[in-house]
């Protein structure tokens, strides 16, 4: 009885965005079997309704248009936690890039979530509490080749959480950043229209139940940050230091043709 009482007072209700898909799939699958209360939006609606005869809640919305957010908003009132997994990437030269791929990266990857973020936080200030995951990436912390609007988006959203996480602390509202490098998800297909990337990257990529495991473990026990792998960390504060040394190495990593 006494653990039945225990799992029930973890019990959380959480909202995923880029539900049907990769890391957020995953992710949504494995919260919903955990017992926890799972709202998910995606673009995929076979997916979709996959996860809602498993029991998950299903919205059907696109998160670039804002009117779609009334009917997310009203059917799913204020979730404990909040992971912004959706996100979409172009691997190009900025100069080979379509303007139309630039407008999109920027609004799923970061006008989106930001407006989110700001109607939720609104909900959680009154209640006083609330915990926002935002899935990252490394390039908002070091930037290579072939990934200029994509690194700027996750920049952007790196800044935008570091910013609210202070604003939001003192109503007890948690904000946290996973920055994972490259994971072995369609993404990268999606992203990479040359076919070349997975075969360069094979030997760092990340597996993407490592990346899950790890947002599980920041619901249960909030930071502020996960780089993943954790030798990232490193990367990153060596960029803050030498960045011209560290962009001279890593100028290769995206470049290959």
């Amino acid at each position: 009885m006494r653990k039945a009482f225990c799992y029930m007072t973890m019990r959380k209700k959480i909202f995923i965005t880029g539900a049907t898909s990769g890391v957020g799939l995953i992710l949504t699958k494995r919260l919903n079997m955990d017992g926890h209360e799972v709202w998910a939006t995606g673009r995929n609606l076979e997916v979709l309704d996959e996860l809602n005869r498993l029991g998950v809640h299903p919205i059907q919305a696109d998160l670039t248009e804002e009117q779609s957010y009334s009917k997310l908003f009203h059917e799913m009132g204020t979730p404990d936690t909040i992971i912004h997994c959706a996100g979409v990437g172009t691997f190009a030269y900025l100069t080979d890039l379509e303007e139309k791929d630039m407008i999109q990266m920027m609004n799923v990857n970061v006008t989106a979530p930001m407006l989110l973020t700001k109607h939720f936080a609104e909900k959680m200030k009154k209640r006083g509490s609330g915990h926002f995951i935002f899935i990252a990436s490394q390039a908002g912390k070091v930037a290579t080749p072939k990934a200029s609007v994509y690194a700027a988006s996750k920049h952007a959203i790196l800044g935008f959480a570091n910013a609210i996480r202070m604003e939001l602390r003192e109503f007890g509202i948690q904000v946290t950043t996973i920055n994972p490098g490259p994971i072995d998800t369609p993404f990268l297909d999606l992203a990479d229209r040359t076919g070349t990337y997975r075969g360069k990257l094979s030997k760092h990529l990340l597996h993407p139940q490592k990346v899950v495991a790890s947002i599980i473990r920041t619901i249960d026990h909030p930071v502020r940050e996960v780089d993943l792998p954790s030798y990232m960390s490193l990367t990153s504060k060596l960029y803050a230091v030498f960045p011209k040394s560290v962009e001279t190495l890593g100028k290769g990593f995206f470049n290959k043709k």
